[in-house]
């Protein structure tokens, strides 16, 4: 279970995110998103209470940063912990602790590359469970 907390601040909004980042992440993120006023210039999400997250969190997570690029805002994500680096760290092919992968998130190509291999995996295991990949 997931939880997100907003917080606005003159024209930035502070995300504090909490719990698991999974599949049933996708509505409380996309609704706390929806609640951001369009005189909103920096939108900081706040992971450091996010212990767990898999590969269908960081697909949300992605798409959360795509979508308030493409309302003009400014982007960042700190708070990073063990796990859910870790998470991503596989995701693009940079296993081990230590690999930073953090900071490599506020660069665009980074989450294209991670965003491409998420969803690979994502449909490589719905396949091999017997469901046809996603379009």
């Amino acid at each position: 279970m997931i939880t997100v907390s907003v917080q606005h601040c003159g024209g930035s909004v502070l995300l504090s995110v909490s719990g698991t980042l999974d599949g049933a992440a996708d509505e409380t993120l996309q609704q706390a998103l929806d609640g951001v006023a369009t005189d909103v210039r920096d939108l900081l999400v706040d992971l450091h209470g996010v212990t767990v997250m898999d590969t269908d969190g960081l697909l949300h997570l992605l798409d959360v940063h795509r979508r308030a690029e493409c309302l003009g805002l400014r982007v960042l994500v700190t708070g990073w912990q063990p796990q859910p680096q870790q998470c991503m760290a596989e995701v693009a092919g940079m296993p081990g602790t230590g690999s930073a992968t953090g900071e490599r998130y506020a660069l665009a190509g980074f989450r294209r590359l991670i965003e491409d291999r998420a969803q690979r995996a994502r449909d490589h295991a719905d396949f091999a469970a017997g469901w046809l990949p996603r379009a």
